[in-house]
Order: structure tokens, then sequence, then C-alpha cells
């Protein structure tokens, strides 16, 4: 998919201020540090618009990008980052649950797992809260050019018994590969709002 526009339309810290219009939302869900925003920088084709740290927990509000004034990408804070209070860990939790319960926009969720870890006790409990919403996900498995073949094949394979009836994509951010994948993917979510 070519992208002509992509800006930050606003950082909420709670509900009110999410944004108000009726464009379609995709949401990227994942544990802190797994590559979150350097999967949003490379699917869009741009360099330093999703904030990238060294470290993690960083994100801390939910980012709304608007992407050619048609849909948005949804940055949403990283879990399972333990150096905050447990007080802080609540309040991210209670805004990512009010999100997926609220927004009837919401299109479809992508759940971010490391390739060299794989989904742990963490993803999949997310991923239960999305299937009890009723809320549509694929998985995409990052930092896929840190393995061998034969490495990310296993891992894949890992994944793919966990969650079995799920599409998982082999992504990386700095080779680009999977990139037509999830793009592929994403448009069937967002069918009429932009063309691949």
């Amino acid at each position: 998919m070519k992208i002509h526009s992509a800006e930050l339309a606003c950082s909420a810290p709670d509900p009110s201020r999410f944004p108000r219009d009726d464009l379609p939302e995709i949401a990227f869900i994942g544990r802190s540090n797994v590559g979150k925003s350097s999967l949003i920088n490379s699917l869009l084709g741009q360099r330093g618009l999703a904030r990238t740290s060294s470290t993690p927990g960083r994100t801390r509000l939910i980012h709304f990008f608007r992407i050619d004034g048609r849909f948005y990408f949804v940055d949403c804070p990283g879990y399972g980052y333990a150096k905050v209070s447990k007080e802080m860990r609540f309040g991210w939790a209670r805004l990512l649950d009010g999100y997926f319960r609220q927004r009837e926009k919401l299109a479809v969720c992508v759940s971010i797992i490391d390739s060299r870890i794989g989904p742990t006790r963490q993803d999949l409990r997310t991923l239960e809260r999305l299937r009890e919403f009723s809320l549509p996900f694929f998985m995409v498995s990052t930092k896929a050019d840190r393995l061998s073949g034969s490495e990310l094949q296993k891992s894949l394979k890992h994944t793919q018994a966990l969650v079995p009836a799920v599409a998982v994509v082999a992504y990386s951010a700095t080779k680009r590969t999977g990139h037509n994948k999830v793009w592929a993917l994403l448009s069937r979510h967002i069918q009429g709002t932009a063309q691949p």
C-alpha cells in the first residue's frame, strides 16, 4: 500500500480525548520493547513517526496516527514492563480495556510478539481479552531478521501451536520482510477506505 500522509492526530490519556470521527482504527498491541513503534514506522515508510526508545515502557498514552485521512493506526501502551509501579500498570490496563470495550470503529488488532521469545502468558491473556470483546486480530512476529531460517520456522510453528487458526506473519522492520503480507491482512479490514 502506498501511503501519502501520516500524522499524529492525538495522544490520549483517557477515553475523553479519543478521536470523535468515524474513521476505522487499527490497534497495535504488545509487550514493551517488542518493536511496536518500529513496526508502525516501517509499515508507513516513515522514520520517527511513532517514537522508538531503548527504554521499555515509554509509551504511556494511546497515540492515534491519521493515515491518508482515511483510517488510524493506534499505538497502544506496551504491557509487561516491570519497572513501573503497580498503580501505573493498572492504569494502563484500564485504559486499554476501556479502549477495546468502547471503540466501535476498531476494525482489527495487530498483536505483536518477539520472534525470539514467542507468545508469553501476558500475550495469551491479552488475546483472550480480544476474543471476549469479539475483536478480530492477527499476529506479527517481529525481529525476524535476528533468527536463522530454521530458527524462525521453529518460532512460527510454536506460535501457531499456541494460537491456532490465527494468521501469524514474520516481520523485520529493517529488511521490511512481511511488509506486503501485513498490509494484505490490514486491507481486508479497511476495505473501501484505502486501496492496496
